[in-house]
């Protein structure tokens, strides 16, 4: 790590940091620019890119969901435009390019999903024929499935856009309330909107919700050995085991399957993790849901195998026929 008073530190050249021009992502790579200022002693500036997810007016599942929101950073980063870029990591896909390195993944936010309704009611407060927003065919799934389950009828309508407009359809009366991540309401300093938290017993979040990726060149050892101070183990591990299910599901990130990494503590003690996931046909009538828990994992590929095992016995339970994105 470089020695934050080193006068070479304060002399060279800003590091470039590159990010997607929306409101969320440039909170969120804000912070990221904040924590490498520490670590480096180096300034950092904001690079922002527009990406095709940004622009296109179709839903995610239309234009395929995986890597919309990254391969335009990623193309700034092979041309040496941007020094390393921040990603929702829910929204990369779960192949890494030889060329680039996921040099850290920092602590955690909120992995569940969050409500904002009118009238501040919770989701079991809504009103009987509820129209509820999103653009995720995975919360469609299971919000019309826990609906199903307790009797509640409520409609499920696709929407677009930033955390400005999607709120908006709720404060309009478009709609009755919108699903959003808890995490990037939280970063925006926005979760005072919020009038229910998902239990992820209701919801299980997308793989890497909640999470940030720092990525830069392969090449640029020297940056990515200071990146990785950034670094959390244990966020790491959870992920790794979470986006390991969902390539062995061979599906995007569009697709409706949800997956979580829990660490599990006995007193002041991490000693096991509980991974459950979660497929579904949008209407919610049908669902695999499944977990397992071993011991928390100390390298990548211990993590990885987790992920795989669970989505094998998931695949053995027909998940492959509700996720139509892949052929039985």
């Amino acid at each position: 790590m470089t020695d934050n008073s080193s006068p070479d530190a304060r002399s060279a050249a800003p590091l470039r940091l590159g990010t997607r021009r929306s409101k969320l992502a440039m909170a969120q790579s804000g912070l990221v620019a904040e924590a490498v200022r520490e670590v480096t002693g180096r300034a950092v500036e904001l690079v922002e890119i527009t990406t095709y997810g940004d622009v296109s007016r179709e839903h995610l599942a239309q234009i395929g969901g995986t890597g919309v929101f990254v391969a335009a950073l990623r193309e700034a980063l092979l041309r040496g435009e941007v020094d390393f870029a921040v990603h929702s990591l829910k929204d990369l896909p779960t192949s890494q390019p030889d060329d680039l390195v996921l040099a850290a993944v920092p602590q955690r936010e909120d992995p569940r999903d969050a409500l904002v309704a009118r009238d501040g009611l919770t989701f079991e407060q809504l009103p009987d024929g509820a129209r509820i927003g999103t653009g995720s065919p995975r919360r469609m799934a299971q919000l019309n499935a826990y609906a199903r389950s307790h009797g509640l009828r409520i409609e499920t309508v696709p929407i677009r856009g930033n955390v400005d407009t999607r709120i908006g359809f709720v404060r309009d009366g478009k709609l009755d309330a919108v699903v959003l991540a808890a995490a990037g309401l939280s970063r925006l300093g926005r979760s005072g909107e919020v009038t229910d938290f998902l239990p992820v017993d209701t919801v299980l979040p997308a793989p890497g919700q909640g999470a940030l990726a720092i990525e830069c060149a392969a090449s640029g050892a020297d940056l990515a050995a200071a990146l990785a101070e950034l670094d959390d183990p244990y966020t790491r591990v959870a992920v790794t085991a979470e986006r390991a299910l969902l390539a062995a599901l061979e599906a995007g990130c569009s697709a409706p399957v949800g997956a979580l990494a829990d660490l599990l503590v006995d007193g002041q003690v991490v000693n096991e993790l509980r991974l459950r996931g979660v497929v579904g046909t949008t209407d919610g009538s049908s669902l695999v849901q499944l977990s397992t828990t071993g011991p928390v994992p100390t390298s990548h590929d211990d993590a990885a195998a987790l992920g795989r095992e669970l989505a094998s016995e998931m695949l053995a339970k027909g998940a492959a026929g509700l996720m139509g994105e892949r052929a039985l």
